[in-house]
């Protein structure tokens, strides 16, 4: 309901701002206010509920006309000190000083956000005070220009770039994904901000001057221009009350940015472009897209509409544009880019594949069209709608919060709608919008002319073919090398002489330290004494004649239960790269007497979803074991029990028939999987570097590595082709089915209280018998090479990862809290200055990996590597022999606790504190590790530094471009190949 907005009411407004109206949404059980700042007009929308973790964000509408940069760069370096806090690096240096439970800043197409997250009052109030300051009296020096944005430094005398956003974007648009994103709106937006890349192209950064920075802020990042959104339990009054004292006061009226449409397209656009890749073979690496550009996002029916179009068209494997995809012959998987996206101004819809060849262009676009015409033909089935809308309130009710803070997604999920002038109430009370829509749905045909409208008459339509261009990043390095040596050629010696100045001016500013008592700080006394582990109950019910333990956990939840089954894996099972082919089908192939589009449709109709995956630790007193359990996983909303059955269903009668659809699985798994290797490069070089300390990481090393991913391109394409080794496949997943069906199990339940008992009950009811086969064969055992030496994997990408590691102990010993600490000390005091800011990387760092059992430095997206490797060595001889200061452990031991701290969903906090239990990290262990941690001294670090790092020999590792080879060669790299 929205409130009116009486006197009454208005008393309790802070007088600097105007109440706009309130709204309570029922479904979030959240009230929104909205409100005004009267001289500015910057607008405040508070989402107030009785959570302790609380949100702030601030965003400006960001609208970059060329793709230089200035956005994302100026994300950066207003981080970089401000009016009242006239020290280097605020940003990082609030992070160490901070119980922070989320701090970020993000650069979109057409707003910049900066938020953070906090339990702590005081912490709140120090965050706020820094972010605020930054965001609105930024001084933005030029040396943090330099060395967040773009400059030239001499090196042998000759020009080279540098810089961590040009680094940052070398690496991000060198994935095939990226590439394809930014041709595409190139082509569908001729003329609007959404034309240009406003993270930078790495050919268009070096153009970005530091004025131009400047004018960007200035003309940008003022209130008339910002949204401020908060979540939580801190009163509206107060807030406002800061933002007025602190900044708002100081602003008159100022310029609004508003978003306005793109110029339409009066026939559709076909394009060819071309990605980089390093490869000979181009076969199987086209893209095919068709993009669509539709109205406005703020028509809240239509953008539903939409949603409801992209549920019928593409919600899961039985839906008809998703199953022509999927089966079409000429490509290996859908695309990255699929359904609605409405988070700019207008939305768009895409459809695509990959792993398809130039060639199948024609074909691909006429099939689309012929799904598109065959389901606006007729009446869309009434029960497919029902089962899009149950998704629908099904994401709408979820409390989510254990990737980003529940408050911050759903702040998040209201921005754009809020920077583009329309209603973000409209996205958070997803109900009053599902009536309009009913409303509309009365008439059969709403949907069908939906489709008819806006995707087959509408002629503002791209269909984008990307192809594979092996010298494209040979070309691309010989121009940018070309223009620097034209560059150089050009430098008078008073030009040189400037150019060294800066540098040295960059390197003292950089080796300055900051005085830590401009900024606000909490400390080791604002710490919770306790841990806070959610409470479960074990109930017992019968499963096969067995007592079998059931896990409950009591959760504010929202009218969801979250309903698992976690089963013990045999260790032959932990072992075969088998195993993890086995999560890719379940749920995705037939069970029982329903083929695949069946089991799709009702996973729809019923649940929230069917998941397999695997939950492993290392065990806490052995590296040499490794404690793993199945991971069987469904939601729903609490007035369907039919999702506990089918997840049985799954599961138990897992159908090894189809084998097109299997294949079909297989070739989509590669493909994601191939896509996404450069954005994980770090994880990657860190898996290699620590693979023989613990038989954890050996296993993950050959079951989910770079090596890994070769092995399933080589199982693909051998099971395309050869009926034998098809044959074997399905042969040795059944043997692991059978395995995994006759294990020890246990189950886990999340509810509400009052919905316990029935849960219970239809958990016992369903599970009561499970048939089992009795099958005796051994599992095929896969001899994997084994090997020490430093290696090197050569990927797709235009910058390094680099890691280090060292052999450590399993997470019960005494060393490994000092060991967690060691790790971001040497990270705040040494690694970020040396690898980031100097080095240009877009970061760095170390950790202790209780798993692996390994301590691990890492670099990511990174333009060096001997240098960074040397910098590895040199953090530890800074520690052992520079002076420390007192403030650098304690902000080391905050930053870790924090960590710990970090609230999740109220379902993620019961699954992870299930999750804990299993694997014999009990509170009492978890709380004496907190202790040990609160306990470590600066000789502790001393200690274990020489221990387990000085006196070892690390393992190398580097994930790097395939231009490369030679000089990982000579550093001693044996080198293997992502195929």
């Amino acid at each position: 309901m929205t409130v009116d907005v009486t006197e009454t009411i208005s008393q309790t407004v802070h007088p600097a701002f105007q109440l706009i109206r309130q709204h309570h949404v029922e479904a979030l059980d959240i009230l929104v206010s909205e409100y005004k700042h009267k001289v500015t007009g910057a607008v405040h929308y508070h989402l107030a509920t009785n959570h302790d973790e609380n949100v702030f964000l601030v965003a400006f509408r960001t609208q970059p006309m060329d793709s230089k940069g200035e956005a994302h760069i100026l994300e950066h370096t207003a981080l970089c000190g401000s009016e009242k806090f006239p020290v280097r690096d605020p940003f990082f240096l609030m992070i160490r000083r901070s119980l922070n439970t989320f701090m970020n800043a993000f650069t979109a197409a057409d707003w910049t956000a900066y938020p953070f997250a906090t339990q702590n009052k005081k912490d709140f109030q120090n965050l706020l005070e820094v972010y605020m300051d930054a965001a609105f009296a930024a001084n933005l020096n030029p040396l943090d220009f330099a060395q967040e944005g773009i400059r030239i430094e001499l090196e042998n005398g000759e020009p080279v770039y540098k810089g961590v956003v040009f680094n940052e974007m070398k690496g991000a648009m060198s994935s095939p994904s990226d590439q394809l994103y930014h041709q595409l709106a190139h082509h569908l937006f001729p003329e609007t901000t959404y034309h240009y890349n406003s993270g930078g192209d790495p050919k268009d950064i070096p153009d970005l001057s530091y004025e131009e920075l400047v004018s960007f802020y200035k003309s940008h990042y003022h209130p008339s221009n910002a949204v401020f959104m908060t979540f939580g339990n801190e009163p509206a009054y107060n807030l406002q009350e800061q933002f007025q004292t602190l900044a708002l006061s100081k602003f008159e009226q100022g310029q609004t940015l508003y978003s306005k449409p793109e110029r339409r397209l009066a026939a559709p656009v076909t394009v060819t472009e071309t990605y980089a890749v390093d490869a000979e073979d181009l076969k199987d690496k086209t893209y095919h897209v068709l993009s669509w550009l539709l109205p406005e996002a703020s028509n809240i029916k239509l953008r539903l509409g939409m949603r409801l179009v992209e549920g019928v068209l593409l919600e899961d494997s039985a839906s008809p544009l998703r199953h022509y995809l999927e089966t079409c012959g000429y490509a290996q998987s859908t695309g990255p880019f699929m359904g609605v996206d409405d988070s700019n101004f207008e939305m768009t819809f895409f459809c695509a594949v990959q792993g398809s060849n130039p060639e199948h262009a024609e074909e691909f676009k006429n099939g689309v069209f012929k799904v598109l015409e065959d389901v606006a033909s007729k009446p869309v089935d009434a029960a497919l709608v029902e089962a899009i809308l149950h998704q629908i309130e099904l994401h709408q009710r979820e409390i989510n919060g254990d990737g980003m803070p529940y408050g911050l997604s759903l702040i998040l999920n209201g921005l754009s709608s809020a920077i583009h002038h329309s209603d973000p109430i409209d996205v958070w009370d997803v109900d009053t919008a599902i009536e309009q829509v009913k409303e509309e749905l009365k008439d059969p045909m709403w949907l069908s002319n939906l489709i008819q409208e806006y995707l087959l008459d509408n002629p503002h339509r791209v269909q984008l073919t990307l192809v594979p261009d092996a010298e494209k990043n040979a070309v691309e390095a010989a121009a940018e090398k070309a223009r620097l040596a034209e560059i150089g050629a050009q430098l008078t010696e008073e030009q040189k002489a400037e150019i060294i100045a800066q540098t040295e001016a960059l390197n003292v500013r950089q080796d300055t330290p900051d005085d830590l008592n401009l900024l606000p700080k909490v400390g080791l006394e604002d710490i919770p004494a306790q841990l806070q582990i959610v409470q479960g109950q074990l109930r017992e019910i019968i499963s096969n004649g067995l007592d079998t333990p059931l896990n409950l956990y009591h959760a504010g939840t929202n009218g969801i239960y979250y309903q698992q089954v976690l089963i013990q894996i045999p260790d032959e099972v932990v072992q075969s790269p088998y195993f993890n082919l086995l999560s890719i089908l379940m749920g995705e192939v037939g069970a029982g007497e329903y083929g695949y589009l069946e089991l799709q449709q009702l996973q729809t109709a019923v649940s929230g979803g069917l998941g397999m995956g695997a939950s492993l630790r290392s065990k806490t007193d052995d590296k040499g074991q490794i404690s793993a359990w199945l991971t069987l996983t469904t939601k729903s909303l609490v007035n369907n029990l039919e999702a506990i059955r089918l997840l049985k269903l799954a599961f138990e009668q897992l159908r090894f028939d189809e084998k097109n659809r299997i294949v079909e699985l297989l070739q989509q798994r590669k493909a994601r999987w191939q896509s996404r290797v450069s954005g994980s490069g770090h994880s990657y070089a860190m898996q290699v570097a620590s693979r023989q300390h613990s038989a954890l990481a050996l296993r993950d090393y050959h079951n989910t590595g770079l090596g890994a991913l070769n092995w399933l391109s080589d199982l693909v394409a051998n099971i395309e082709k050869d009926e034998t080794a098809y044959n074997a496949l399905i042969e040795e997943l059944q043997l692991i089915h059978n395995r995994l069906l006759k294990a020890p199990k246990q189950f886990l339940l999340v509810c509400e209280e009052h919905q316990s008992d029935r849960l219970v009950e239809e958990v016992q009811t369903v599970w009561d018998k499970v048939a089992i086969e009795n099958i005796q064969h051994e599992l095929t055992q896969v001899d994997f090479a084994n090997s020490s030496n430093d290696e090197a994997w050569l990927i797709q990408a235009n910058v390094q990862f680099c890691a280090s590691a060292y052999a450590a102990v399993e997470v019960s010993h005494p060393d490994s809290a000092p060991l967690m600490i060691l790790a971001a000390y040497l990270r705040n005091g040494f690694l970020h200055s040396a690898i980031r800011e100097k080095g240009g990387a877009y970061g760095g760092g170390a950790s202790y990996d209780g798993n692996a059992c390994s301590f691990r430095f890492y670099s990511y997206r990174d333009p060096r590597l001997a240098e960074t490797f040397n910098d590895f060595e040199a953090s530890v001889q800074w520690l052992l022999n520079a002076e420390q200061q007192p403030h650098q452990l304690e902000e080391a031991i905050l930053g870790l606790i924090a960590s710990m701290d970090k609230p999740g969903s109220p379902a993620g906090e019961a699954i992870t504190a299930c999750y804990a239990l299993l694997h014999k990290r009990t509170p009492a262990f978890r709380q004496m590790l907190r202790e040990r941690l609160l306990n470590v001294t600066l000789d502790d670090l001393k200690r274990v530094a020489v221990k387990y790092l000085f006196e070892q020999k690390p393992t190398k590792s580097v994930v790097a471009p395939v231009a490369k080879r030679e000089a990982l060669v000579e550093l001693g790299f044996d080198i293997k190949q992502v195929n």
